[in-house]
C-alpha cells in the first residue's frame, strides 16, 4: 500500500474518527464534554494497560543483552533529540533560550497517547513487536527533559533556589504517574507472564479499543478549545511542528532496522522519535522554566504535531520501515 492508501485507511480506523468528531464538537461549541473524572480513569486504564502488555511481551521473549543495548540506545536519542530542535528553534524560529529549551524538550520526549494509536495501527494489521518497546516509552520520558533545562540554563547564572527546584523536578518527573504506571504495568506484566495474563486480559485486552476510542474524542475536545492559543504559531513554528517528527520518525524507522527490530517494533520506535509530549512535559516545563510561553509548546506539541502524527505520520512511518527491510 503505498502512504497515501495507509493514510485514508488510518483516517477511516474509528479511534481517529473520534479524535476527528471531537475537535468538531469543539469547534462547533457544543455542550459535548467526557467530565474529567472520566478522562483521568481513561488515561490510567490506558497507561497500565500498555506497561501490561509490554510486560507480558518481553515475557514470552525473555531479557537479554541485546535489548538492554536496545534500551540505551532509546535512552541516548531522547538526550540527543532535543540539541538539533533546539537550534533550529533559536535561529530559524527566532525563539529566545527558554521558549526554545522548552519547546525542544517536549519533542525530546514522547506521547503515550501517540504511542498507543501506533499500536493499534500496528494490531490492525497483524504485527508482532517486541514487549521491551514499552519499556522505551517509559525512558524516553525523561532526558529530554533534563537537556532541555540544560540548554535553557547554560548560559544564565543559576538562581539561588536552583538547588530546591531541581530537587522537586526531579520528584515530578520521576514519579509522574504515567511514568509509574507504565513502569509498574511493565514490571507487573513480566512477572506475572501468561497466567497474569490469562487472569486479567479479559479486563485490559479486549475493551482497550474502546476506551482509546473515547479518550482521543476528549483529546479532540481539548485541542479544538485550546485553538485560541495556535495564534502564537508563526509559519517557521509550524514548519517545525510538521518536520520535526519526520526527522524523528526517519531516525527511529533507520535505527529500528539496524537493531534488527521487527517490523512492528521499527514503527512503533520510529512513532516514539517522532512524537512530542503534551502530558509530563509541559507539567515539568510550567515549573522549571515557568516564563516559557506555554501557548507554544502546547499549540506546537498538541496542536501541530499530534494531529500530523495520527493523520498521517504513523502511516508514513510504517512505510518507510517497511521500505528499509
Amino acid at each position: 500500500m503505498s502512504i497515501l492508501e495507509l493514510a485514508l485507511a488510518n483516517l477511516t480506523s474509528p479511534m481517529v474518527l473520534c479524535f476527528v468528531l471531537g475537535i468538531g464538537a469543539g469547534l462547533a461549541k457544543s455542550d459535548l464534554d467526557v467530565p474529567d473524572a472520566i478522562a483521568k480513569g481513561l488515561a490510567l486504564f490506558l497507561m497500565l494497560s500498555i506497561g501490561l502488555q509490554g510486560g507480558w511481551k518481553l515475557a514470552e521473549a525473555g531479557a537479554s543483552v541485546a535489548i538492554a543495548f536496545d534500551l540505551g540506545v532509546a535512552v541516548l536519542v531522547s538526550f540527543l533529540m532535543p540539541l538539533p530542535a533546539y537550534a533550529y528553534l533559536r535561529y530559524a524560529g527566532r525563539l529566545d533560550r527558554e521558549n526554545a529549551a522548552a519547546i525542544a524538550a517536549h519533542y525530546g520526549s514522547i506521547s503515550v497517547v501517540t504511542f498507543a494509536i501506533g499500536t493499534q495501527f500496528i494490531s490492525q494489521r497483524n504485527l508482532p513487536f517486541e514487549g521491551h518497546i514499552v519499556a522505551m516509552v517509559a525512558l524516553m520520558e525523561t532526558p529530554a527533559i533534563i537537556t532541555g533545562l540544560l540548554l535553557a540554563r547554560s548560559a544564565r547564572n543559576a538562581a539561588r533556589d536552583e538547588d530546591a527546584d531541581r530537587d522537586h523536578l526531579l520528584r515530578e518527573v520521576l514519579f509522574n504517574g504515567s511514568v509509574l504506571l507504565l513502569v509498574g504495568g511493565f514490571i507487573i506484566g513480566w512477572i506475572g507472564g501468561a497466567p497474569g495474563k490469562a487472569a486479567v486480559a479479559p479486563f485490559f485486552l479486549d475493551p482497550f479499543r474502546g476506551a482509546l476510542c473515547l479518550f482521543l474524542l476528549d483529546m479532540g475536545l481539548v485541542v479544538a478549545r485550546r485553538s485560541r492559543g495556535f495564534a502564537d504559531l508563526k509559519p517557521p513554528l509550524i514548519l517545525y511542528g510538521i518536520g520535526m517528527p519526520l526527522l524523528g520518525g526517519t531516525l527511529g524507522a533507520v535505527l529500528g532496522t539496524g537493531l534488527g527490530l521487527s517490523l512492528g517494533g521499527t514503527t512503533l520506535f520510529a512513532v516514539l522519535c517522532a512524537s512530542a509530549s503534551y502530558i509530563a512535559v509541559p507539567a515539568a516545563m510550567r515549573l522549571a522554566l515557568p516564563r516559557a510561553n506555554p501557548s507554544l509548546y502546547v499549540g506546537l506539541s498538541l496542536g501541530i504535531t499530534f494531529p500530523f502524527n495520527v493523520v498521517i505520520g504513523i502511516p508514513a512511518y510504517f512505510a518507510l520501515a517497511e521500505a528499509l527491510r
